[in-house]
């Protein structure tokens, strides 16, 4: 959201006059709040639980050792092969997050160039503070501290055990000296061998199936990504192309070019995202040259929401989310999934609308597929809905009735959207422990838990997200039998909208309970 006040923003011209110029959408919505689930969502249109690219542990939310086996299933369809068939050439620039091999580090089963992208430039994994040797190390921080405690602890028993000899108390033999030793060094090379060299080891820059540079040199990474963007509109620019720029920015850590360093009045991250826009405006610029804007359709997003526990000192190198509680991580809050949504199509699209309606980034697949005259798999579920007819104003309303928010494999949060008036509903059955209590984020853990460290609410949090986006006031107890209604109702989301509530009153028209009234539920209800 924009701040009503230009001096508490950063300066992003071209992202502005992207928005300016298109079609923005206000209820945009990532299908999961981290990235690997969100953009394989993103990528097939698909609910990330039905291509298993989910876990039910929180080390393992997001795809993390390149040397790992997993990512997305080779029989999943992805907007980019679904448009390679209809004859576009393809480009991925950036990160891809997806995974890259299955059973030996060659053989690239989950590469891009394997799910219809005809073109790679980027990050196979995902950017971390361990991908630059001046930062403190965050991939599985908090497990990495208990390993080093435990070595700590395992490398105090040899020299307990030398003690007796040394002080003539009694005498332990030299093989039990040396075997605890040895237990020691074995326990700190078995996991400092993958920790301690995760640079070396994950951050990798590739063109295809070639690495070009390991570990990757973040200080020039973005000028790189920028000039192979440009190359590839200038290659393809008299062919239908498909080009997926996926930002290194507005992520930790923030490797921001030298020029824009100290640039932005906020810091770093502002920093960043002013490199971002000015690396928006380049592509845009691009488009303008070869003549091709009224003919792309572009669409700005993001894969989820800010990350509050990214923090030096005072200073937020996560972003902030604006009105809307939690962030990256924390399941269905809205400041974890959603995110910008902007469609420009100059000679389609009206310049300057807004929509208020509840969209999803697993959306632009089905509107792909639309756009470039490809047909829907029809051997699978697709949860998108195609946008086109939203976008151009031929219907009023979204095709979305319900939307599912999982954290890892677990379902936490169901969004009803009540078409007849407008009316969003949002139902929290589950929701993240925030460390410190009431601080609004996991800064305890860095990353809140899916399970285990939640809390369960029977009944259900509900909110009118229409009218609290901020989900500051829930529907309280007064309204006990609406919620035990809406229960019932969110957890069948087969039901029609139009049936009786449990007062036996039509739920055709919109009412809107103010919280803490003092009014029966029969009299909100009629």
């Amino acid at each position: 959201t924009k701040a009503s006040n230009e001096e508490d923003r950063s300066s992003t011209p071209h992202i502005d006059r992207l928005a300016n110029e298109g079609v923005r959408l206000t209820q945009h919505l990532a299908a999961a709040s981290v990235c690997t689930p969100s953009r394989a969502a993103f990528l097939t249109g698909r609910y990330p639980i039905r291509s298993g690219m989910v876990s039910s542990n929180s080390l393992n939310r997001g795809l993390t050792w390149l040397g790992g086996s997993g990512g997305l299933p080779a029989n999943e369809t992805t907007l980019a092969k679904l448009l390679q068939h209809r004859g576009y050439r393809t480009g991925l620039i950036g990160k891809w997050h997806q995974g890259l091999s299955c059973a030996s580090r060659d053989d690239h089963c989950h590469h891009p160039l394997n799910h219809g992208f005809g073109y790679f430039y980027g990050m196979p994994f995902g950017l971390l503070s361990d991908c630059q040797a001046s930062k403190t190390p965050e991939l599985h921080r908090w497990l990495r501290i208990r390993l080093w405690i435990s070595t700590l602890v395992l490398s105090l028993v040899p020299v307990l055990l030398l003690l007796p000899n040394l002080a003539g108390w009694f005498s332990v033999p030299w093989s039990v000296i040396v075997l605890s030793a040895l237990v020691a060094v074995l326990f700190f090379v078995s996991w400092y061998s993958s920790y301690g060299f995760v640079r070396r080891w994950n951050c990798i820059l590739m063109r295809n199936h070639e690495i070009v540079q390991q570990p990757m040199r973040e200080e020039r990474v973005s000028l790189l990504m920028l000039k192979e963007a440009l190359a590839f509109i200038d290659r393809y620019k008299r062919e239908p192309f498909l080009l997926f720029v996926s930002f290194l920015h507005v992520h930790t850590p923030l490797v921001t070019k030298e020029k824009f360093v100290g640039h932005s009045k906020f810091g770093l991250y502002g920093d960043n995202v002013e490199e971002m826009d000015w690396m928006v405006g380049k592509i845009l610029e691009a488009l303008e040259q070869e003549r091709l804007s009224n003919r792309t359709l572009v669409h700005f997003t993001s894969d989820n929401g800010g990350r509050l526990e990214a923090l030096e000192g005072a200073a937020r190198l996560g972003g902030w989310n604006g009105v809307y509680k939690g962030g990256r991580g924390m399941a269905g809050w809205e400041g974890g999934i959603r995110v910008p949504g902007i469609f420009r199509w100059p000679t389609v699209l009206q310049a300057g609308k807004v929509i208020d309606e509840p969209t999803s980034l697993m959306d632009i697949f089905p509107t792909l597929s639309y756009v470039g005259g490809g047909i829907l798999p029809h051997d699978r579920v697709i949860d998108g809905r195609n946008l086109m007819p939203l976008l151009e104003g031929r219907v009023a309303h979204s095709d979305h009735e319900f939307l599912f928010h999982y954290c890892g494999t677990y379902l936490h949060t169901v969004r009803w959207h009540q078409k007849d008036c407008g009316t969003v509903w949002k139902a929290h059955y589950v929701t993240p422990n925030f460390h410190p209590e009431g601080s609004g984020a996991c800064y305890g853990s860095a990353l809140c838990s899916c399970s285990g460290d939640v809390t369960h609410h029977e009944p259900p949090l509900l909110f009118d997200i229409s009218r609290d986006p901020s989900e500051s006031q829930p529907l309280t107890s007064d309204n006990e039998a609406f919620l035990s209604w809406a229960a019932g109702h969110f957890r069948d989301a087969s039901l029609p909208t139009r049936h009786l509530s449990p007062e036996g009153l039509p739920l055709g028209s919109c009412w809107y309970p103010a919280p803490g009234s003092p009014t029966s539920p029969r009299a909100l209800l009629s």
